[in-house]
Order: structure tokens, then C-alpha cells, then sequence
């Protein structure tokens, strides 16, 4: 590793689509720190990535908490002095419940878990790396959304109602765009996309696509060029050959 070459943090990045994530960034030369809520599961992941000769290091991380949050950013900040890319993919979704069928029996409780991770977390970690990707005037920050969140289609479209997980989605999409907004006179380029549904824990076996296939549109968002797409919310690739726009 070199001064030059870019760090990255992938939240929730043990398994799934934040592995996947990982594994590309690590093949475009980037040094990945992969985290996760449990240590054994991450060192694991660390060391099945490590063995393909990929440049990963990891560091225990719980989006939920403040004191893990300020101790990663202190970490971050010792080790490295910067953070250039952050894939904000932790996440939950309760959708399986039977309660998540209707918004006339959707538990409140499940509804404010959910969106404190998939909202609050996001913020929270965003919050406290951006200073670093300040310090270099440069930074990526790719927030995984949903097209269930598109309210656009939100009235037709063929998915399950999900409350809880929908709804926590729009809420990052306007997050991302807010961000974006702050952001936008700096070199720190924010957007979010949906990467479809996938072979994961979360997607289950019946998914059509794998978790490499949805981490593509992450790896592009994360490697774009100065003065790229700014504050937009994009489809997963493999869907249309390319990185094509989503309505909002």
C-alpha cells in the first residue's frame, strides 16, 4: 500500500453483498477495511480475502453505537490519516414478518429498529468519516438503497408492501440527496442505488442474481471520476448493461 492508494470502509461487510463489495474494491487496487458487528466473523472474511491475495484489513464495527463509531473513527484516523470511499451497506429488513404485510399491523418497534439502522447508522458513520474525506478534498460515499424506495413506481409496482424496509429506504434516498447538496462544492461525490435482489442472507436462494453481480453498481459509484454523478439514485448494471439512472 502506498500513499496514493485509496482506503475504503464497507459496513457490514462479514457476508453478502458488503463481501462482494469488498472483493471488487479489492481487485481495483483498493485497500479495504471490511467491518462488522462481530469480530470472529470479520477476521474470517478478512482472512478468505486476504488468501486471494487481495489487501484487506478489518476493524470491528456497530453502526447502532456511538462509542464503536468514535472508536472506528479513531482507528481510521491513527492507521490511516483518511478515509476516501465509504459504502454505507449495513442494513436490515424485516420484510419476511408477517407483520410487514400491512401497514394496519406493522409494529412500531420493528419500524424505528429498522430505520435506526438503515437510516440513523447511516448519518452516524457519515457524520464522522467525512472530516477525514476532507482533509484530502476527495471522497466516494455510495449508500445502498432499493428500487422498492422509488416513489415513483411505489404505487404499482409488483413488491411487497414492506413498511418498515421501504420506507427506511426513501429515507435514505433523501438523506443521499441532502448529503449531496451539503456536499456539493467539495470532492465528495454522494449516491445511492438499488442492487437488486440477490443470492444473500437477506434475499434468500430463490433470487435471481448473486451478491457479485449487485455489488457492480457499487464498485462503479465508488471509483467515479472528479466530477461525477452527484446526489442520484442508480439501477443495479447487470439490469440494463450500464449504470443507468432510477426516478426518485
Amino acid at each position: 500500500m502506498t500513499t496514493q492508494t485509496k482506503i475504503a470502509v464497507v459496513t457490514g461487510s462479514n457476508r453478502g453483498l458488503g463481501y462482494a463489495i469488498s472483493r471488487k474494491l479489492a481487485q481495483n487496487g483498493i485497500h479495504v477495511v471490511l467491518t462488522s458487528r462481530n469480530e470472529t466473523d470479520g477476521l474470517a472474511a478478512k482472512q478468505q480475502l486476504s488468501g486471494e491475495g487481495l489487501d484487506i484489513n478489518h476493524h470491528v464495527l456497530d453502526v447502532n453505537s456511538d462509542t464503536s463509531v468514535t472508536q472506528f473513527t479513531q482507528w481510521l484516523q491513527q492507521t490511516y490519516g483518511k478515509v476516501d470511499i465509504l459504502v454505507n451497506n449495513a442494513g436490515i429488513n424485516p420484510t419476511a414478518t408477517p407483520e410487514e404485510s400491512s401497514l394496519l399491523t406493522v409494529r412500531l418497534e420493528t419500524m424505528q429498529a429498522t430505520f435506526n439502522t438503515n437510516i440513523l447508522a447511516v448519518l452516524r458513520i457519515s457524520q464522522a468519516l467525512i472530516p477525514l474525506m476532507k482533509l484530502n478534498n476527495y471522497g466516494r460515499i455510495v449508500n445502498v438503497s432499493t428500487e422498492m424506495a422509488s416513489l415513483h413506481t411505489m404505487g404499482s409496482d409488483y413488491y411487497p408492501l414492506a413498511p418498515s424496509y421501504r420506507l427506511s429506504k426513501v429515507g435514505i434516498n433523501g438523506l443521499t440527496i441532502l448529503l449531496a447538496r451539503e456536499l456539493q462544492n467539495e470532492n465528495i461525490l454522494v449516491n445511492t442505488y438499488s442492487p437488486g435482489w440477490m443470492k444473500t442472507d437477506m434475499g434468500g436462494e430463490n433470487a435471481p442474481f448473486t451478491a457479485e453481480e449487485g455489488a457492480e453498481t457499487a464498485v462503479y459509484l465508488a471509483t467515479l471520476p472528479d466530477g461525477g454523478a452527484q446526489g442520484q439514485f442508480f439501477a443495479e448494471m447487470r439490469k440494463f448493461g450500464g449504470p443507468i439512472q432510477l426516478q426518485w
